[in-house]
C-alpha cells in the first residue's frame, strides 16, 4: 500500500466500530438518566463498584487515573454523589489520608437498574469489536 492510500474495508470495519461505540454511549446515557443518574454519576459509580482489584472499592486518585478526569474534578463528582447518598466513603486503616469509596445500597440499586438494562448493547458492542480483527 502507497502511503497515504487506505484499505477501504479495513476503514468500513473501524467507522462501523465508532459508530456501534457512540451509539453505546448514546444509549448508556439515556438509561442512565431513566435510572436517576447523570452519565457521569453512571461511570462514577461503575468505576467504583467495577475496581480492577475487584474490592468494589476505589479511592479519587484511582477514579481519576480511570477516568482521565482531574482529581479536583473526581473530588467535586464524589462530593455531589455523597450528598445526594449514592457513594459512602471509610477511612483506610493503612493510610488516614486516604479515604475508600463504596457504594451505597441507594447506588447500588441505581447502578444495577442501569447496567442490566444495557446487557444487549454491550453485547452488540463486544461484537463490533471483535468485527474490526475480520478482514
Amino acid at each position: 500500500m502507497e502511503p497515504g492510500e487506505l484499505d477501504a474495508e479495513a476503514v468500513a470495519r473501524v467507522a462501523e466500530f465508532r459508530a456501534a461505540l457512540r451509539g453505546f454511549l448514546r444509549k448508556s446515557e439515556r438509561v442512565a438518566r431513566a435510572s436517576g443518574l447523570t452519565p457521569q454519576r453512571y461511570l462514577l459509580l461503575l468505576m467504583i463498584k467495577g475496581a480492577p482489584d475487584h474490592s468494589e472499592q476505589s479511592t479519587v486518585t484511582e477514579l481519576a487515573e480511570r477516568l482521565q478526569l482531574a482529581q479536583s474534578s473526581v473530588t467535586e463528582l464524589v462530593r455531589r454523589a455523597e450528598e445526594v447518598g449514592l457513594v459512602g466513603r471509610e477511612a483506610s486503616s493503612a493510610d488516614g489520608r486516604v479515604a475508600h469509596l463504596r457504594l451505597t445500597p441507594e447506588g447500588e440499586r441505581r447502578l444495577a437498574r442501569s447496567f442490566t438494562s444495557l446487557a444487549a448493547e454491550r453485547e452488540e458492542l463486544r461484537r463490533a469489536f471483535l468485527h474490526l480483527d475480520e478482514g
